[in-house]
C-alpha cells in the first residue's frame, strides 16, 4: 500500500481534529503548526475532506473546521482510500505475476488494519503513550 504526502497530511488532520477537546472549530493556522504542515497544502487537503463528509467549516472571526462525524466512526482506511483512491483501481491495469496474489494478500492485510483503526482509538492510545513517556535529560 503506498501512501502519498497529501494521505499522511490528511491523516494527521483529522487525528489533530479528533485530539481537540473543545467544540469550538479549529483554524487551519493552528493544525498546520502542530501537524508540521505546509499551511497551503493543508487547505486543500481540509477542502477536500469536507467535500469527502470528514470535516465542517465555519466561517468568521471564530472560524476553523471541526470533524463532521464522531472520531469513533472515522477509520484510517476510509480517509486513505478517499484521499489516494483504492489500491485496486491503481494495480488493475497490471499484469500478472508470480507475486500478484501475495501482494493482493498484502493489500488486503493492510486494508483489514487500517479499516480497524478509528481515530478515537488512535488519540487514546497516543494520550496513553504520552503519559508514559519520561524524557531522557543529560545534564
Amino acid at each position: 500500500m503506498h501512501i502519498s504526502s497529501r494521505g499522511v497530511y490528511a491523516l494527521q488532520a483529522i487525528f489533530d481534529l479528533a485530539s481537540q477537546r473543545t467544540d469550538e472549530p479549529v483554524t487551519i493556522a493552528s493544525i498546520a503548526k502542530r501537524q508540521g504542515i505546509p499551511k497551503k497544502f493543508l487547505e486543500l487537503i481540509l477542502s477536500s475532506l469536507k467535500q469527502g463528509g470528514f470535516v465542517e467549516s465555519h466561517r468568521g472571526a471564530g472560524g476553523g473546521y471541526h470533524l463532521a462525524r464522531l472520531p469513533e466512526s472515522i477509520t484510517v482506511g476510509e480517509v486513505l482510500r478517499f484521499v489516494d483512491g483504492s489500491p485496486q483501481k491503481k494495480k488493475g491495469s497490471r499484469r500478472e505475476t508470480p507475486f500478484t496474489e501475495l501482494w493482493r494478500n498484502v493489500d488486503k492485510g493492510v486494508a483489514g488494519l487500517v479499516d480497524g483503526a478509528n481515530f478515537a482509538a488512535l488519540v487514546r492510545n497516543w494520550a496513553e503513550k504520552q503519559k508514559t513517556y519520561v524524557q531522557d535529560w543529560d545534564i
